[in-house]
C-alpha cells in the first residue's frame, strides 16, 4: 500500500501502518522483522530496494492495539480469523472500519497465506489487488477526495511528465496506474 500511494505522490496524506493480531512473531517484547521470503518477493517488485526501501528494512511486527481503532480510518484483516480476532479486541466494528482485504478485490475469501501453501505469488497477487482496490475507494471517496486533492495541483504536471500515462489516467488523477484490471 506504501508503494501505490508513494508512487501517486501522496505519501505525506496517508498513515499506514501493519501490525499482528497475535504475538506469533513477537519474541520477549521485540517483533520479528519482515520473513525473508517475503522480502525477497516486495524486492521482485522493486519494493524494499535502495531507492524505494519504504521502511521495508526496519519493519518489526507490533501488536494490534484496542487504541488502533481510534488512530485509523481502515483497519484491514488478511483472513476470516483477522476479522474475528480485531472484532474481539476492539469489542465490535461500530464505525464500520473493519474489513477483509479481498472485499476491496470485489472477492470473497481470504488472503492466500504462505506460511502454510509456501506460495508467495498467489499470496501477492491477493495483496496486491487488495491494495489496489482500497486505494480506488479511498480516491473516490467523497470523504476523502478534497483532502487527496489538496496541493496536487501544482505538482500534477511535474508528476505526470515523470511517470507518463494516457489521458485516461490524468482524467482519474491517477498519475501511475499500475493497477489490476478485472
Amino acid at each position: 500500500m506504501k508503494d501505490i500511494v508513494n508512487k501517486q505522490g501522496l505519501s505525506d496524506k496517508f498513515h499506514i501502518e501493519s501490525s499482528a493480531t497475535h504475538t506469533d512473531e513477537i519474541w520477549n517484547g521485540v517483533g520479528s522483522p519482515v520473513y525473508p521470503p517475503a522480502r525477497a518477493k516486495l524486492r521482485q517488485y522493486g519494493i524494499g530496494t535502495d531507492d524505494n526501501e519504504l521502511g521495508v528494512s526496519a519493519k518489526r511486527a507490533r501488536l494490534t492495539t484496542k487504541a488502533d481503532y481510534d488512530r485509523f480510518d481502515y483497519i484491514i484483516g488478511m483472513d476470516s480469523a483477522n476479522i474475528r480476532d480485531l472484532n474481539r479486541m476492539f469489542g465490535g466494528d461500530p464505525d464500520k472500519k473493519v474489513f477483509k482485504m479481498l472485499e476491496f478485490a470485489g472477492r470473497d475469501g481470504d488472503v492466500a497465506d504462505p506460511w502454510y501453501t509456501g506460495n508467495f505469488d498467489a499470496t501477492w497477487r491477493d495483496c496486491s489487488d487488495g491494495c489496489h482496490g482500497l486505494f480506488r475507494e479511498i480516491l473516490t471517496s467523497p470523504q476523502y477526495a478534497a483532502e487527496l486533492a489538496e496541493g496536487l495541483e501544482d505538482s500534477f504536471e511535474e508528476r505526470h511528465n515523470t511517470f507518463g500515462n494516457s489521458d485516461d489516467d490524468s482524467e482519474r488523477g491517477v498519475i501511475y496506474d499500475d493497477f489490476p484490471r478485472g
